[in-house]
């Protein structure tokens, strides 16, 4: 008999394909799954009887903000207690690295930390930086556009980048990804970002086509009443620069804007049918969150502050009500609880539903741990995504579901040997009831743990069971 660490065996297996479950044995030995099959003829260490249960790949957070959490809170509950084995962290155009700055930051960079968060001038010093601190989850890195610019152009943000401003922030751009990075973000909504040009935008990410598998993923320039504008100039971007190209939560926000995904998503179909490689992260609320900014606040229903540093007092509160008892404008409001963090109520359920069931559309939490009440989908979104929308509302199947969390995001982002339940993969992996699994946390209680994981795997390495934490940080820095 041949010999392995670990051995589940009984499970209902779904291997991150797409393709229909399949009750097998999966033999683990160190990082690798060295068998999936007829367990009978292994001899392990560990056994595991996952009768009644489905194992999948880990899931892929393909939206986090998770650049500086990994490092300073590096067992990652968040994640892990959802089955997340891998995050996509530098999303939106801000990323920790390479950025090293102690200016007072422009939202929305208070969202990641404080200035002196951003302490790497390169993607090699944080990699070594994260290494150290040995994190629980895997993390991928993409160079934010954003930081590029505020450490090239810091003083001129209000203007659109010169051939000089491009060609520094195309070269360390370029530097990131030999670095490991596996590709570029913007957040063209964003004041760091907005006066780019699209040409400025085209001009940085022509870099990415000398990287196999770079990406560029984007935090469109709008997403309310310009939102079909933002997707043209976005599938612009993708085709000027010849490089794969993904739509950050995908979404139609405020009221004069629902039901347009059916116009979104047509757009994108066309690209797609015409062979460019389009495609779109999603998370599963009606809800968003971000820093709260004057021209956020117009296209929502309401707005709850989750935070303010210099006004904690009003975390939790609606931003109408505290206006009120402040008795001055919307701008004056924003400005004094700044920096702040707040959640926008501003999509449809239709939208949403018809965004989460398009085959294009990956899942992504885009939560923020540094938040202290942070919106719900920090700790909510893949048991709601297998809770709610599959088990409960049957909007698609559960090998739909892990496929958009696993094989889809691996493939899209270029992540080798992960995504998927198959000989010579690495053996990320989640353990999971499906007739149980739901999320927990709410607006009023956002950190509460999810039912129905029994079990997370990072490269081998058992990281929760059902006590929770094991302790166990095997997480790596994965690049292409």
């Amino acid at each position: 008999m041949a010999s392995c660490d670990l051995l589940i065996s009984g499970a209902r297996v779904i291997d991150g394909s797409g393709c229909a479950a399949s009750y097998l044995d999966v033999a683990i030995d160190r990082d690798r799954i060295v068998d999936v099959g007829d367990g009978r003829q292994w001899r392990a260490d560990t056994r595991v009887d996952a009768r009644g249960l489905t194992l999948a790949p880990g899931f892929i957070d393909s939206h986090t903000h998770d650049d500086l959490e990994a490092i300073e809170n590096p067992q990652l509950a968040c994640k892990l207690s959802q089955g997340v084995t891998t995050v996509v962290a530098g999303n939106c155009g801000i990323s920790i690295a390479p950025l090293e700055t102690g200016q007072r930051l422009p939202p929305p960079f208070p969202l990641l930390g404080d200035p002196a968060a951003f302490r790497f001038p390169t993607v090699r010093a944080y990699r070594a930086q994260l290494e150290r601190a040995r994190p629980a989850t895997n993390l991928a890195l993409l160079a934010g556009h954003s930081s590029l610019r505020l450490g090239v152009m810091p003083e001129k943000l209000d203007a659109d980048a010169d051939e000089s401003q491009r060609r520094q922030m195309a070269e360390r751009l370029r530097a990131a990804l030999q670095d490991g990075c596996i590709g570029l973000s913007t957040g063209l909504d964003y004041p760091p970002a907005a006066a780019a040009s699209t040409a400025e935008v085209v001009d940085i990410a022509r870099v990415l086509n000398e990287y196999e598998h770079a990406v560029f993923a984007t935090h469109m320039r709008d997403e309310g009443d310009a939102v079909l504008e933002a997707v043209e100039e976005t599938l612009a971007i993708g085709r000027r620069a010849q490089v794969p190209v993904i739509i950050s939560h995908h979404k139609c926000a405020g009221p004069n804007n629902y039901g347009r995904s059916r116009d979104t998503l047509a757009r994108i179909d066309a690209a797609r049918a015409a062979g460019r490689p389009v495609g779109f992260d999603v998370y599963p609320y009606t809800a968003s969150s971000t820093s709260l900014l004057p021209r956020f606040v117009r296209d929502a229903e309401s707005v709850l502050v989750a935070e303010s540093r210099p006004h904690p007092e009003h975390n939790g509160k609606l931003l109408e009500r505290i206006i009120t008892e402040w008795n001055c404008s919307l701008e004056e409001a924003c400005e004094r609880l700044y920096p702040a963090a707040a959640i926008y109520f501003q999509m449809a359920d239709e939208d949403l539903e018809r965004i989460l069931a398009h085959p294009a559309g990956m899942i992504g939490s885009d939560g923020i741990p540094s938040m202290k009440k942070p919106h719900p989908r920090l700790w909510g979104t893949f048991p709601r995504v297998l809770g709610h929308y599959v088990r409960e509302k049957q909007l698609f199947d559960l090998e739909t579901a892990v496929h958009k969390m696993t094989g889809l995001a691996a493939d899209r982002f270029g992540l080798r040997d992960r995504g998927r339940i198959r000989t010579g993969a690495r053996a990320d992996l989640v353990l999971f009831d499906a007739g149980r699994i739901i999320d927990r946390a709410t607006f009023s209680d956002p950190t509460r743990v999810c039912d129905g994981i029994h079990g997370v795997w990072v490269n081998g390495q058992q990281a929760w069971n059902d006590n929770g934490a094991t302790g166990s940080r095997s997480g790596r820095f994965v690049t292409h």
